[in-house]
């Protein structure tokens, strides 16, 4: 999975699946946007990333952290703006950044509706307008979007969450089917239980109880979902497109 010479924007990317993807994206060659809220994190993101191309030896600018709200528009084509202009252009987009505000669909509410479907929803929306033009110009890109398992099967006291990564499925096959014929593809990542800070607060029963759903037996990892995004960024997956890939462990099968 050689990404040498490629531009990737990764959203979400302080910490958890989004940092690790940008890890995973710089080691297979490409140059790498940061973009999250925290500057402190981004900042520690991209000096770990530059120093491993250092001790690589490798050359270019490694990566760029760019600190902006996703659910404010005119900060992100500010960003995408300011990403072109560092790096020439845009080949690969993984839409990751996403949060919850859990609570039972009778208690909820609208604010946490709002924000949740904000953030990881229509900043997917936003953020892939804004990358398109780059990728039509070069007849060539890759769309990443990172959904879940519970968009697939719904979780309950998570009706914003499961929309949302429900809604990212069909925004994905939308996409391809839009861009297919540009050389174009878009696809998705299904994480189930990943270990993040998303999911370090959970109690040791919810965690206990969600092991007897998974046929591994185990929590997943960030890096085991990383792997599959530089995949599905790669000319390897130069044919698979409106696909959803399932990193679950085997918690959801068919």
């Amino acid at each position: 999975m050689n990404l040498a010479g490629r531009v990737a924007v990764v959203t979400g990317a302080s910490q958890g699946i989004g940092r690790a993807c940008a890890l995973k994206l710089a080691q297979c060659g490409a140059s790498v946007a940061l973009v999250a809220r925290n500057q402190q994190k981004l900042d520690e993101v991209t000096q770990e990333i530059a120093e491993a191309a250092r001790a690589a030896r490798a050359g270019g600018v490694p990566a760029r952290a760019f600190a902006t709200d996703v659910e404010n528009e005119e900060q992100l084509k500010a960003t995408f703006k300011a990403v072109v202009a560092e790096f020439g252009k845009i080949d690969i987009l993984v839409n990751n950044a996403g949060i919850t505000r859990d609570q039972l669909i009778m208690r909820m509410k609208r604010a946490d509706w709002d924000a949740v479907l904000n953030t990881n929803l229509t900043s997917a929306y936003l953020c892939t307008q804004q990358a398109i033009g780059s990728m039509l110009k070069q007849r060539w890109g890759r769309i990443v979007n990172i959904t879940s398992v519970f968009g697939q099967m719904g979780q309950a006291g998570q009706a914003n969450y499961a929309a949302s990564k429900a809604g990212l499925i069909g925004l994905t096959m939308a996409v391809a089917r839009e861009i297919g014929s540009r050389n174009i593809t878009c696809n998705a990542v299904a994480p189930g239980f990943i270990e993040t800070a998303m999911t370090s607060s959970l109690s040791d029963e919810i965690r206990q109880s969600a092991l007897t759903m998974i046929p591994l037996g185990r929590i997943g990892t960030a890096l085991e979902v990383a792997n599959c995004v530089a995949f599905l960024a790669s000319e390897e997956a130069g044919y698979i497109t409106g696909h959803v890939l399932n990193v679950n462990g085997g918690m959801l099968m068919g």
